[in-house]
């Protein structure tokens, strides 16, 4: 509460008396609103794209649903973090130090990988699993209307926007309709991890939709995740926040499922062109992970036909002279909080463990029904 200074008595006998009689008053009541207002929240990211649109960062278009929690360690800013001292070797076995260069594996069809969003109302059916007991059982969105992506991984990416839920396929199709290779369901709002060992529509049991590179993402000016990436080779095992390996042999050289690399902060970016920066500036700060058995260094986006307009075609061209060897492999070990919880922990983000501790599984193996593509 705000002491008066000013006796009424002398305030009267002003001829400004009442004027401040009035100006003290409005001040106790400024004061008081103040003292018993409702916590101020942070507002919600938002960026202008060059079209005057604003995005809601890290929602996808058109929805409310955010890609995971602002904590989750995909959308953790991973800048600070310390090398990985397995991070010469790892570049090594990828190729970045023979000459590796940097491919974007997106596009106008059929490049890319598509998503689709859908009403809880939408058609769907109940899956027949290849590894049926590494997937979620449940309704999946489903139907002619629904685009996947080409042969031969055939995902299938749906999101209800009524519920903020993923549904992801591996395969989809393989054997006839309503089957699939495997399948994942995850709720956009929550931080939970798949079971330790188990896969999902992608080798490392990640979700595949919040580590591609998306056009709105790109046209607001802020991509604020990490994005997925394919190395030929991996070892027989993984790292948190990955629950599963796709391994082709124990061998610490080679970079296990959930290893994160992030481009260098030396590394001058100023040549290129303003979209092609918003990539790589992301790529210092959130990083790529690796995801899935590919070839190396191709990194994954959206399919979407506009990436054949202005100015994306240069921006592609450009991120494909960027060099493998100006990554680093980071340790973020330090960032879990809980082994089957994708919350990163930002106080430890400067903390160094030493080099983590890598989960070794059997390779994935299940019954005697027709094989998809291999993993």
């Amino acid at each position: 509460m705000l002491q008066l200074l000013v006796s009424p008595q002398s305030v009267v006998k002003s001829s400004m008396g009442s004027a401040i009689l009035a100006w003290i008053s409005a001040v106790m009541v400024f004061a008081m609103t103040l003292t018993t207002a409702s916590p101020v929240h942070p507002p919600t990211r938002t960026a202008s794209a060059p079209t005057g649109k604003t995005f809601v960062v890290g929602a996808l278009p058109g929805t409310s649903c955010q890609v995971f929690p602002s904590d989750n360690v995909w959308n953790t800013d991973i800048s600070r973090m310390p090398v990985n001292v397995h991070s010469a070797a790892w570049l090594s076995s990828t190729g970045a130090t023979a000459g590796r260069l940097l491919h974007p594996d997106f596009g106008g069809p059929p490049y890319g990988i598509p998503f689709n969003l859908v009403h809880t109302s939408h058609a769907t059916t109940n899956f027949t699993f290849q590894y049926a007991t590494e997937s979620d059982p449940g309704s999946y969105p489903y139907g002619s209307d629904l685009v996947r992506e080409a042969p031969t991984d055939s995902h299938l990416l749906s999101v209800d926007q009524d519920t903020c839920k993923l549904y992801e396929t591996w395969a989809t199709d393989y054997n006839g309709p309503s089957t699939a290779g495997s399948g994942a369901i995850f709720d956009l709002h929550s931080n939970q991890l798949r079971p330790a060992g188990w896969t999902s529509a992608d080798a490392a049991g990640l979700p595949i939709l919040p580590g591609l590179l998306r056009l709105d993402e790109v046209q607001a000016g802020v991509v604020s995740h990490a994005i997925r990436f394919t190395v030929q080779s991996s070892d027989r095992s993984y790292l948190w926040p990955a629950r599963h390996q796709a391994g082709s042999a124990n061998d610490p050289n080679l970079p296990p499922m959930g290893a994160r690399f992030r481009l260098k902060a030396g590394f001058d970016v100023t040549g290129f062109g303003a979209s092609a920066q918003v990539v790589l500036t992301a790529m210092k700060r959130y990083g790529l992970i690796v995801a899935d058995n590919g070839s190396n260094w191709f990194f994954q986006g959206t399919m979407d036909a506009a990436w054949d307009s202005a100015p994306y075609p240069t921006m592609i061209a450009q991120l494909k002279t960027v060099p493998a060897n100006a990554f680093e492999a980071i340790d973020e070990s330090s960032l879990m909080v809980d082994p089957n919880s994708a919350r990163a922990d930002p106080r430890h983000v400067l903390q160094s463990t030493g080099p983590p501790a890598a989960a070794r599984t059997p390779v994935n193996q299940s019954g005697i029904a027709p094989s998809p593509p291999p993993r």
